[in-house]
Parts: C-alpha cells; structure tokens; sequence
C-alpha cells in the first residue's frame, strides 16, 4: 500500500471503524484473511483498508487527555451488543462457502428474510444474511441486500 491510500481525505470526509481487540496481530490477519484486507501498518494500530472502508485495531486502555472518561475494552460478552459491522455481499450462499472454507464460524447458515423484517412496499432491504464473529466476538453482518419496486 502507498500514500495515496491513506485514509486522509483531500476534502469532505470518509468514515473509519475502530475495533478494540485483545491481541492485534490475530485480528490483522482474520480481516486480511478472510476479507482480503491490505494492511497499511501492521501495528499499534493496526490501520487496513477491508473493500471501500477502514479498519483501525488497536487494544484498550484508559482514559487520555481527549477522553477523559472513557475506557476501551474488546467486549466482555459477545453475545451483547450494540454497534457492528454490515457487510453487503453479491451472492450470499457463494460467499458462505468461500468465507466458511477461510475459516469463518457463522453462527448459522444463511437465513432468507424474504421481504424483511419492515415488510416495506418497496426499497432496499436484506434477504439472505448471516453472522459471524471476529477472534474479539465482534459481530459482523453478512447479508445479500436486494431493492425491491412494488408493482
């Protein structure tokens, strides 16, 4: 990866996701792995570019200067949640054999939604989906997204 790959845009804005992780190189080489990310620091943070997005991973610690209150913790329990990722793949059932071959652990196989769980008239909405986990329990998405027109 080179300097035009940073992720310091020119103008405007791009948005990067943070993950606390326990151990920095098991997590690099899960989202290099599994999503083919290219890694642009190996460490302290780990800084990545996964498809058309950033990935910084870096353990906790406490409270700084800029945040003075808050603590970052990998979660404690990772069957509780409230942020994570959403991936948005082309063919769900092929990306299931290919991520399941890479060693990814989905918690199930995928699941059709049908229209979805807001049963909207039209618009985008989720059909096949899955989970799976990071080596920290983050939870990520994994879901074939189709945009329906009502008739």
């Amino acid at each position: 990866m080179h300097q035009p790959d940073f992720p310091a845009p020119d103008s405007g804005f791009l948005i990067t996701h943070f993950l606390v992780v326990s151990d920095q190189d098991r997590s690099r080489e899960f989202y290099r792995s599994l999503f083919d990310g290219q890694v642009l620091l190996e460490r302290d943070p780990v800084s990545m570019k996964v498809a058309n997005t950033w990935l910084i991973l870096n353990v906790g610690g406490g409270p700084t200067e800029d945040k003075p209150t808050v603590t970052l913790t990998a979660p404690a329990d990772p069957n509780r949640t409230s942020a994570f990722l959403n991936v948005r793949v082309a063919d769900m059932q092929q990306v299931y054999r290919e991520w399941s071959a890479r060693g990814a652990r989905f918690l199930t196989e995928p699941k059709d939604r049908g229209r979805g769980a807001s049963d909207r008239a039209e618009g985008p909405w989720t059909r096949d989906r899955a989970y799976i986990r990071d080596p920290d329990g983050h939870l990520i998405e994994v879901g074939q997204a189709t945009f329906c027109l009502s008739a």
